[in-house]
């Protein structure tokens, strides 16, 4: 009965229809028409509700990339090493104390150490092999105010200097260098980098070095980092570099919306990069893709590869939702960003480059994506004019293939797709398939310089560089 009088209602009101349910009711026809017409688009439940669906099947995933690891053979707490929780007292020597004894646990059935609840204050520690960080409910690694807590070290041989400023750049609070079998996880306990010191350093142009990282992963392998909360990162949050076989999964990562390249994962050289059921809001990219800067990244050659983004949700006002490069010398390949969803943010999915970085992006696929509020939900960027040193060449320019963007919708965008290419680059596969932008003001126009590529159920029509009449085997 309940039916049958809406059904009633709905044709009784039909008789005088307004102007703006009837582009309602068009606009859905549209949308409608689309999901039958293709062999695949987006789930009509991303139109009625911003609630994910429940599935009756298991979601795939990517965490087998990470290799388990048997039970550790010793465990201890931070409370053994002399570890004092108040949120006052310096545990620097005791993490370090605590490392130091798990370090001879290395090959011979692991070590584990165990956070309880409480607050504890620590400056910069590393991580050894075949060693478990557990952080249990209600506790709270704290990052030290005292810069001199957070050392200088050498710069990455991919970048040539620090990022942020010449020289060598602050060590990570936590650090990782040439370590394998490692899990940072726990009860949803909380790494909090206490970052402003670090952002105002930025603002009032007084920072000596580049800041460092909430947790900085090199030269290694097998890495699981989940379930924890990391917050307040002075930089980059999570920064895995010349890595393989990481897992980045079920973390919560929070900065203010306006904190200065609070990053929320950044792999970066490394292969075999799993990253799915994360929360992010920063005041930069939620995910970002990297491989090397100009000249130091074209010498070094280590490309990122082999990398998964999957159901990754969150917001950032001024840049995007998963961004390839800028830093991209050593190349970018093998990358499949999927179910994304990414709202009130600059834009929702970016590759950035620029003359002088050289190296590719290659083989890229980003699919079922969902956006609500995003200003420029499609953009290729370039033209930063941020090279590291005199030493960039002119002539180095990236070069583009294969990059598949399917059954993406986004409602109340600003603009239409800002697709900005590198003049003298090649694009080859350039495909955008079933894509729809709900909301964008009729006079607006894809906006298209020193691209080209095939499109298939677009909406609203693109620009004429994409409107290649050829076919693509790919597209």
């Amino acid at each position: 009965m309940e039916s049958e009088k809406t059904t009633l209602m709905i044709l009784g009101s039909y008789t005088k229809p307004s102007c703006s349910i009837l582009f309602l009711f068009f606009t859905f026809l549209t949308i409608l028409s689309l999901q039958f017409s293709t062999r695949s688009l987006f789930p009509l439940s991303i139109l009625l509700s911003q609630q994910p669906q429940p599935s009756l099947v298991d979601p795939t995933t990517c965490s087998g990339f990470f290799n388990n690891v048997p039970p550790r053979k010793i465990i201890k707490s931070i409370v053994d090493f002399g570890g004092v929780g108040d949120g006052k007292t310096s545990n620097t020597q005791s993490f370090q104390r605590a490392i130091r004894y798990m370090q001879r646990f290395r090959g011979k059935g692991g070590s584990q150490l165990n956070i309880p609840n409480g607050t504890w204050l620590t400056g910069s520690f590393n991580l050894t092999s075949d060693f478990t960080l557990f952080l249990h409910h209600g506790a709270v690694v704290l990052g030290s105010q005292d810069i001199k807590e957070w050392p200088i070290i050498e710069p990455l041989p991919s970048y040539g200097r620090g990022r942020e400023r010449l020289g060598g750049r602050h060590i990570s609070l936590i650090h990782a260098n040439g370590v394998r079998n490692v899990v940072i996880t726990g009860e949803n306990g909380t790494v909090d980098g206490q970052g402003r010191m670090w952002w105002e350093l930025w603002w009032n142009r007084t920072l000596v070095h580049t800041r460092g990282h909430l947790l900085e992963l090199m030269n290694s392998e097998n890495v699981l980092v989940s379930n924890l909360t990391f917050r307040n990162s002075p930089f980059w949050t999570i920064h895995p570099v010349y890595c393989s076989n990481v897992v980045i999964k079920g973390m919560t990562i929070l900065a203010p919306l306006n904190a200065p390249n609070t990053d929320g994962i950044d792999p970066d050289s490394s292969t075999n990069v799993c990253i799915e059921d994360n929360y992010i809001e920063s005041g930069d990219d939620l995910v970002a893709i990297k491989s090397g800067w100009d000249q130091y990244g074209i010498a070094v050659a280590k490309p990122s590869t082999n990398i998964i983004v999957s159901r990754v949700s969150g917001t950032t006002p001024t840049c995007s939702g998963v961004g390839i490069g800028s830093e991209m010398s050593g190349g970018i390949s093998n990358i499949t960003i999927e179910n994304l969803h990414v709202w009130n943010s600059a834009a929702g999915v970016r590759i950035k480059s620029d003359n002088g970085r050289g190296g590719y992006i290659k083989n890229v696929s980003i699919s079922n994506i969902r956006m609500e509020r995003v200003k420029i939900p499609i953009r290729f960027s370039r033209g930063s004019n941020d090279h590291p040193d005199d030493g960039w060449d002119p002539k180095a320019v990236p070069r583009f293939k294969d990059i598949l963007i399917s059954n993406v919708i986004s409602v109340n965008s600003t603009k239409a797709p800002v697709l900005e290419g590198v003049k003298g680059s090649s694009f080859e596969g350039l495909c955008f398939k079933n894509i729809t932008f709900l909301g964008v003001a009729l006079s607006a126009t894809w906006h298209c310089e020193y691209v080209a590529g095939f499109t298939n159920g677009v909406f609203p029509l693109p620009c004429p560089e994409l409107q290649n009449n050829g076919t693509s085997s790919w597209c």
